[in-house]
C-alpha cells in the first residue's frame, strides 16, 4: 500500500523516490515523481512548485525554466524528423554555452560567446549559423507555443555564409550515369526526373506508386509531411524498368531494400570514373530544380513540386532563368542605341 504523507507527497510501492499529488493554486491537480529519494527534497521541490504556480496564477508571474528544460522539449517535438541526429548534436554542442542558463538569463552575451567560442574552434560560417538558428528556434518555440518567457534576445545569422551551387549539365549527367552501377543508375535517374532526396527515394515502396496516374505518394520526406510527386516520362521508364524486382520496395540491391547512404562507396566510384568533382547525391535535387527553371518551370511551380514549405529556398533557382529580362536587357544594345540616337537626330530637325 503506498506510504501518504500529510504535506501531498508520499511512497509508492513499486518506486524508491517520493512521489507528489496536490492540487495547485490554479486548481490544476499534479501527480509526478519528485526524482528524489530525500524527504527532504522532495518537500523542498513541492514547495517550489506550489510558489511558482501561486505566483503565476495570481500576479502573472511565470516560473523559471531552464535551457535544458527547453532542449528536451524541442527535441521531443523535432523526434519524427528524417535529420533529428543533426538537431542532438548541435544541442549538445549548444549545452556547453548554455546548459546551466536559465532560459532567462540567454541573452545577447550568450549568444555572442557562442559566435565567439565556435569561430576559435574554426567553424565554418554556415556551421555556426546552424547552431544559430537552433538557438533561435529554441527559443521562439518556449515564448510563442510554450508561453515559457515573455521575450527572446534578437539573433541575426552570420553573413558571409557561401551558398552551395552545384548542379549537372545533360553532359556530366550522362557521363555520371554511364560510370554507375544498374542499382545506382536507376536512383539517380529517378532523382533527376523527380528531384526526390535519398531518403525519398530508397524509401518509396510499390504500393505508393500508381504507374497508370503518373504519381507516387511520398511518407518518409525530410520535414514530415507527406507529399505526391508527378512522375514524368522519364520517372516512369525507370519505374517500369524495375517491376518485379522486390515486392515492397522499388530500389534495391542485389534483392534487398537500401538501408544505407547512397554516398557510398559505389556512389564516389562512379563520380571519380566520370571525371566530376565535389558532388553529393543532394546535388542532383539541386540539378532537377536547376535544369527545372532554365526550361521555364515558375518559381510557384518547383515549390510545389518540389515539396518545399515557402518560397525561399525555391527563390535560389531564379538566376537559372531569365527569359523575363530579355526584353530588358535589350535596351541598351548598340543597334537600340543607334536606332535611339538617329530619332533623336530627327526629331531636332524636325523642329527646327
Amino acid at each position: 500500500m503506498d506510504q501518504q504523507t500529510s504535506r501531498g507527497i508520499y511512497r509508492r510501492n513499486d518506486s524508491n523516490f517520493w512521489w507528489i499529488d496536490t492540487t495547485l493554486p490554479n486548481g490544476n491537480r499534479l501527480r509526478q515523481s519528485t526524482g528524489t529519494e530525500d524527504k527532504f527534497e522532495a518537500e523542498a521541490l513541492l514547495s517550489k512548485i506550489k510558489l511558482d504556480s501561486y505566483r503565476e496564477h495570481h500576479f502573472g508571474i511565470k516560473p523559471q525554466r531552464s535551457w535544458q528544460e527547453a532542449v528536451v522539449r524541442f527535441l521531443a517535438v523535432k523526434g519524427t524528423l528524417r535529420d533529428i541526429k543533426g538537431y542532438v548534436g548541435i544541442c549538445r554542442r549548444l549545452d556547453e554555452y548554455l546548459g546551466d542558463l536559465m532560459l532567462n538569463q540567454v541573452n545577447g552575451d550568450m549568444i555572442w560567446n557562442i559566435v565567439q567560442g565556435e569561430l576559435k574552434r574554426g567553424n565554418k560560417v554556415a556551421t555556426l549559423n546552424r547552431h544559430l538558428a537552433v538557438t533561435r528556434a529554441i527559443l521562439r518555440m518556449a515564448r510563442d507555443e510554450w508561453q515559457w518567457i515573455d521575450t527572446v534576445p534578437k539573433i541575426r545569422l552570420l553573413s558571409g555564409e557561401v551558398e552551395r551551387d552545384r548542379w549537372l549539365t545533360r553532359e556530366e549527367a550522362e557521363a555520371l550515369l554511364s560510370a554507375s552501377p544498374p542499382h545506382l543508375a536507376a536512383m539517380i535517374r529517378f532523382a533527376l526526373a523527380t528531384g526526390c532526396r535519398a531518403r525519398e527515394i530508397t524509401g518509396l515502396e510499390w504500393k505508393r506508386v500508381d504507374l497508370d496516374r503518373g504519381t507516387a505518394w511520398l511518407d518518409k520526406t525530410k520535414n514530415g509531411t507527406p507529399r505526391g510527386v508527378p512522375l514524368n516520362a522519364d520517372a516512369i521508364e525507370v519505374l517500369e524498368q524495375l517491376l518485379g524486382d522486390h515486392d515492397q520496395y522499388v530500389f534495391t540491391y542485389q534483392g534487398q531494400p537500401i538501408k544505407r547512404a547512397i554516398t557510398n562507396h559505389a556512389w564516389y566510384t562512379a563520380v571519380k570514373k566520370a571525371g566530376l568533382f565535389d558532388l553529393r547525391f543532394h546535388d542532383l535535387r539541386h540539378t532537377w530544380a536547376s535544369w527545372h527553371r532554365q526550361a521555364g518551370t515558375t518559381c510557384d511551380e518547383l515549390k510545389d513540386l518540389g515539396g518545399w514549405k515557402s518560397r525561399t529556398m525555391v527563390d535560389r533557382y531564379a538566376k537559372f532563368a531569365t527569359e523575363q529580362l530579355t526584353v530588358a536587357a535589350s535596351r541598351i544594345e548598340s543597334k537600340q542605341q543607334s536606332n535611339v540616337v538617329d530619332f533623336a537626330s530627327r526629331l531636332r530637325h524636325a523642329t527646327k
